[in-house]
C-alpha cells in the first residue's frame, strides 16, 4: 500500500470551510427570515455564535489535551462515557452525514432546475437520477483517497467563495436603512416584546446548527493531520470565518427586501436577492456558485461519513466490515454502505413536500447528540484537572456554555425532530449488540442500558405518532 500522505493546515481548514458552507447559506436567507425578523436574528446570531464558537473551543482544547483520541469525534464520546455514548455519538454523526447529503441532492437539482426546466423545483424524478449520478461520481473520487479529494475541496472552496463574497459586497451598495428597519422586531406592537423575541429565536436554531456542521471536519481527520498543532487551528480560523459570512448574508439581505418577501422566495433564495439588486445575472451567478458550493460540500461530508464509521470500526466500535480501506487509504466498505442508504433516502423527494427542508432538519437534529457528549467531555475532562491548571475554569465554563446551547437547541428543535431522530437511533441499538458479540464483549455496562430503554421507548412513541396522523412525514 502507497504511503497516504497527511492533511496540512491549508487543506485541514479548506476542509472545515467546505464542509460548513454547502447547501445551506444560499437558502439561508428565506430559511431564516420564515422564522425571525432582522432583530431577533441578530441575537439568534449572537446565541450561535457563543454555543458554537464554545463547542469550537472545546474542539481544539480536547485536541490538545488528548491527542491520543485520534479516531474523531466520537473517541471523546467513548472516553468519556463508555462504548454505548461512543457508538452513539459515531452512529448519530454518521447519520447526521448522510441524510444531509440527500439535503444537498435536492438543492443542487432546484438549482440547476433554473437552467434546465427538466428538475422543476429539485424534487422529481429527473432530479433523482441526476442526484444518483452525482452520488456515484463523488463515490468514485473519495475512494481515491483523503488526499487526492481534499485538493478538489481546496480548489471547489475558493471557488464558492467568489459568488458568496460579490453577494455581500452588492448587497452593501443597495441596502436601504428604512427597508431593514421595517418591523424590526417582527412583533404585533412593533417593539420589542421578550416573549415573541424568544420564540423567533428559538425558532431558527435547527437552521443555524444546519449550517454549522462540519465544524469538527478537523478533528474527524485528526489521525491524517500532518501537525496535530493544526487542527485547533484549522477548526477556529473556519468557524470564525463562517460564522462573518453567514451573519453578513442574512441581515444585510433584510436591507433589500421585507421579511414578507425573503420568506417566500424559491430555493436557492440568495440568488433572488442579488437578481434584484444586479438583475437577471444575480440569479445566475448565484446558482452556479451554488452548484459548485453544493458538489465541494458532498465530497467534504462524504468524506467525513466514510471516515466516521471506519474509525470506529478501527477502535472495535463499528463492524469489522467498515475497516476495509484500499491502495488509497480510503475507507471503501464505509463509503460504499453510506452512499447506498444515500441513494435509498434520495427517494425522499418523491414523498415529502419539502425534502430539503426535512432532511437538514433531521441532519441537524441526529448530530446534536454526538455535539452534547463532545461539551459533557469537556466538562468532565477539565473538572478532573488539578486546580491551578492552566486554563482549567476558561475550559469548564466553555465546556458549560456548549452544554447549555445545545440542550437549548434541542428543546428549540421540537418534539416531532426529536422523536423522528430517536427512531433512527433504536436501529442503531441492533448494531451496537453485534459490535458487542463480535468482539465477545458484554452488550450493556453500567447504567447504558437505561438510555437504551429511553431510545426504545421514544422510538414506540413515534410510531404510535406517525399511525395516529400526529406526526406527517409528508409536511413536516
Amino acid at each position: 500500500m502507497a504511503e497516504e500522505k497527511k492533511l496540512n493546515l491549508g487543506a485541514l481548514t479548506a476542509l472545515v470551510i467546505s464542509s460548513m458552507i454547502g447547501a445551506g447559506i444560499f437558502n439561508l436567507i428565506s430559511d431564516m427570515a420564515s422564522q425571525a425578523s432582522p432583530g431577533s436574528i441578530i441575537i439568534g446570531w449572537i446565541v450561535t455564535g457563543l454555543g458554537m464558537g464554545s463547542l469550537a473551543f472545546s474542539f481544539r482544547n480536547l485536541s490538545e489535551k488528548r491527542p491520543d483520541l485520534d479516531a474523531g469525534i466520537y473517541s471523546y464520546a467513548k472516553a468519556g462515557f463508555g462504548d454505548y455514548m461512543g457508538f452513539n455519538s459515531a452512529w448519530g454523526y454518521w447519520i447526521s452525514a448522510f441524510l444531509g447529503n440527500v439535503a444537498f441532492g435536492t438543492l443542487t437539482f432546484s438549482a440547476l432546475g433554473y437552467f434546465f426546466d427538466l428538475f422543476g423545483n429539485g424534487q422529481n424524478i429527473y432530479s433523482i437520477i441526476g442526484a444518483s449520478i452525482t452520488l456515484w461520481t463523488i463515490h468514485y473520487v473519495t475512494v481515491k483517497g483523503a488526499h487526492s479529494a481534499s485538493i478538489v475541496n481546496f480548489i471547489v472552496t475558493v471557488a464558492k467563495i467568489i459568488p458568496i463574497v460579490l453577494f455581500i459586497l452588492c448587497v452593501i451598495f443597495a441596502f436601504k436603512v428604512d427597508i431593514f428597519s421595517l418591523n424590526y422586531w417582527g412583533t404585533g406592537s412593533g417593539e420589542f416584546e421578550l416573549q415573541s423575541v424568544v420564540t423567533q429565536v428559538k425558532n431558527t436554531m435547527l437552521t443555524t446548527v444546519w449550517v454549522f456542521i462540519g465544524v469538527e471536519g478537523a478533528i474527524i481527520y485528526s489521525a491524517r493531520a500532518k501537525r496535530a498543532k493544526d487542527i485547533g487551528k484549522a477548526t477556529l480560523i473556519a468557524f470564525v470565518s463562517v460564522l462573518l459570512l453567514y451573519a453578513l448574508v442574512t441581515i444585510l439581505s433584510f436591507g433589500i427586501m421585507a421579511q414578507s418577501e425573503l420568506s417566500e422566495l424559491p430555493k436557492p433564495s440568495m440568488a433572488y436577492v442579488l437578481e434584484s439588486v444586479i438583475g437577471k445575472p444575480g440569479a445566475i451567478i448565484i446558482n452556479i456558485g451554488v452548484i459548485i458550493s453544493i458538489i465541494g460540500c458532498w465530497l467534504a461530508t462524504t468524506m467525513y461519513a466514510g471516515e466516521v464509521p471506519y474509525q470506529a470500526s478501527q477502535t472495535k466500535n463499528f463492524p469489522k466490515f467498515f475497516s476495509k480501506v484500499n491502495e488509497h487509504g480510503a475507507p471503501t466498505s464505509a463509503l460504499l454502505v453510506t452512499n447506498i442508504l444515500i441513494q435509498i433516502f434520495l427517494f425522499s423527494f418523491l414523498i415529502n413536500d419539502s425534502a430539503y427542508n426535512f432532511m437538514y432538519s433531521l441532519s441537524s437534529s441526529a448530530i446534536l447528540l454526538p455535539y452534547a457528549l463532545i461539551a459533557f467531555f469537556q466538562v468532565k475532562l477539565s473538572l478532573q484537572e488539578e486546580k491551578g491548571t492552566e486554563n482549567r475554569i476558561k475550559n469548564i465554563v466553555l465546556g458549560l456554555i456548549a452544554s447549555i446551547f445545545i440542550l437549548w437547541v434541542t428543546y428549540a428543535s421540537g418534539m416531532e425532530y426529536i422523536l423522528l431522530t430517536m427512531m433512527l437511533f433504536a436501529a442503531g441499538l441492533f448494531v451496537f449488540i453485534w459490535v458487542q458479540k463480535e468482539n465477545g464483549r458484554k452488550i450493556f455496562a453500567k447504567q447504558e442500558w437505561i438510555f437504551a430503554a429511553i431510545i426504545l421507548a421514544l422510538f414506540l412513541l413515534c410510531i404510535y405518532q406517525i399511525a395516529t396522523g400526529a406526526i406527517d412525514l409528508q409536511t413536516i
